[in-house]
This record gives C-alpha cells, structure tokens and sequence, in this order.
C-alpha cells in the first residue's frame, strides 16, 4: 500500500505527540485527528456540541507533519474516524494511498471549486485558508540595526544571520508550504540555492508552524516566518509585530476534512463533516482566517493584512502531495542539522 522508502521518510517526522484523547471509536464518540491550532480546539468542540450535543470528539493534535506521519504510520489499522483541519496536502495524499472515505457533504454546492476536493462525491472538503508570512519584531529589529524585509529574497542578506526562525517542513504543514511555494516560485534549482542561502541565517528550524513568530513576538528571535493567524492573533495580543506580506507571493494552504476509509462510526462522522461547512462553522472559522470555503461569508480580520488573497501564488496542491515525499528527503538531507531538539 505504502512505499517503504514513504514510510521511513514520515516516521522520522513523528514526535511526541499532544493527544486530548485516543480512544477506540464507539456510538457517540469520534477519535478526530486535528492540527488546529490547540487555543482554538476548546471553541470548535463547543460550538459543534451546540447543534450536536450526542457526540463526543476525541481531539488527537500535532502539527501538520507529525499527524501527516502518524496517520499514515497507522495505515493497516487506521486509529482515528475523521481528520478535521488538516493541510489539504495531506489529505491528497491520504485519498492517493486510498486512506479516505468518499463522502459528499450537505452545502458541498456553496464551497469555492478551489476548496473542494476534485472527485464528485468528494474525499475532503476545505475549511479555510492559512498562508505564509514574516513576522518581524520591531523592538529587536531596531535594537540590531535590521531593515524591514520586504521580500523572501531579502532574508537571505547577511545580515540577518542567527536572527531568523523557521518551521521544519517534516514537522509542520507551514514550513511545507513554504518550502514547496519556493520551489514553484523560483524554480527547483534556484529554489533549492535560495533555500541554501537563507539556511546559513536561520538560527533554528521549529517543529511547529507557529513557534517562530510566537518566539519573534517573545522576542527570542527577531524574525520568524509563520503563517497569517498566529501573526494577527500575536499582534492583537501586543506583541511589537509587523506583519509582512513577501512581494513575491505567498504560498498557501487549505484547513481541510475528511472521513477516514473504514471507520466504526460512520454515522457520526457524516453529522462532523456535514456541520463543518455550515456557515455557522464558517463564521467560527473566520474569527482567525480571513479566507473561507464558503465564498461571501468572510469579514476582515483584526490585523491580517486586506487583500491578502492577492498575493496567493498559484499553489498547485496535488504536485505538492505528490512530491511531498521527495521534498523533504532532500530538505532533510541539506538542513536537519539545525533543526531543534524533538521534545
């Protein structure tokens, strides 16, 4: 089913994993494997036990990467019932090893075509949109006499070095998504020297999409490239942040949902996949991103920057699930070494 070299290549992404539950599927209860973000999984079980109060949700959480290896590490006996805000990435992949139940929810009509699994009926269905961007913080910039980046290729000006933090691809979905934005911005080859010249001013690569500009806003570091919600939610929260929008263009991805092939608790499942693209779901959504399924719904979003969707490249999600695999081996094999310790 699985190719052994993918096998071995994901389980080295796997770390500890945050698990809210894991439990055996039963009538009621749904084991949910989930890399939303862990301050907003409280309000998502809430606000679907509000319409659904018989069903009980067993978050299993992590980053993109990690979940992405565990699931697929589990693929003769798969553990969790749905996947519920997972790169759209990963669920391409997961329909490809044929991991996912068709299944085509109540609304499918109202979602953009873009956001929408391209098989009818569908193996997933798209959420939101999240996107890369620089979190810079102004306090340290000054402090270290840093200009304000304006684009991807600025980071890699020597003077920078040992202030930029960067996601590790294997491990979150945000650092794949840059990684493999770059290489469809610039090119496989001028992609990969890129990528060189801004290893050697990268300080450390996280395991999470979020760490870097949670350590900018920290002040740990002066520059951390991130993803649009945790910058937003950062400066809202105070943090000295500027936002930047690379003039290149941003690489992006889809929160996505789909039924895992061979669950317990199909049923259930339908009700989860059903309610998670009602509009009531997409206004939950839109309290962090900006960029809905549901065209029309969205309203600005205190500090993610207007027109954001303009600067989107042209992501091609299925080349980039097909070469995730090969990717990250080449990623891994140039810059694990300074990749932060698995905790």
């Amino acid at each position: 089913m699985l190719r052994s070299t993918k096998r071995s290549m994901l389980a080295s992404a796997a770390g500890a994993l945050i698990a809210f539950a894991a439990l055996p599927a039963l009538a009621g209860e749904l084991t949910v494997y989930t890399a939303i973000e862990a301050d907003q999984l409280a309000k998502y079980q809430a606000r679907f036990n509000e319409a659904h109060p018989d069903v009980t949700i067993n978050f299993v959480r992590d980053s993109t990467g990690i979940i992405t290896a565990k699931f697929l590490e589990e693929a003769d006996n798969p553990q969790a019932d749905i996947v519920w805000g997972l790169a759209a990435t990963s669920l391409l992949l997961f329909k490809t090893e044929g991991l996912m139940e068709a299944y085509k929810p109540a609304g499918a009509e109202r979602l953009d075509p873009l956001m929408v699994d391209r098989d009818d009926p569908p193996y997933w269905v798209g959420m939101d949109a999240w996107s890369a961007v620089i979190c810079v913080n102004t306090v340290e910039s000054e402090k270290n006499k840093l200009p304000m980046p304006t684009s991807w290729k600025d980071l890699t000006n020597p003077v920078y070095k040992g202030h930029i933090v960067m996601p590790n691809p294997a491990s979150s979905g945000t650092g794949f998504l840059d990684v493999s934005s770059w290489i469809q911005l610039f090119g496989e080859e001028a992609a990969w020297k890129y990528m060189d010249a801004l290893h050697e001013n990268i300080a450390a690569y996280t395991h999470s999409g979020s760490k870097p500009c949670k350590q900018a806003a920290a002040g740990e570091h002066a520059i951390g490239i991130s993803f649009e919600y945790r910058a937003a939610s950062s400066k809202s929260e105070g943090a000295p942040i500027e936002i930047v929008v690379p003039s290149e263009g941003i690489g992006w991805d889809l929160e996505a949902a789909g039924i895992v092939k061979g669950t317990d608790n199909l049923a259930d499942a339908k009700k989860l996949m059903d309610w998670l693209i009602t509009d009531d779901a997409m206004v939950m959504y839109n309290e962090g991103y900006a960029v809905l399924a549901v065209p029309g719904l969205a309203k600005p979003v205190p500090n993610i920057p207007p027109n954001l969707v303009d600067s989107f490249i042209e992501n091609d999600f299925e080349w980039a699930a097909n070469n995730r695999a090969r990717i990250l081996e080449e990623w891994s094999a140039r810059y694990d070494a300074k990749s932060e310790p698995k905790s």
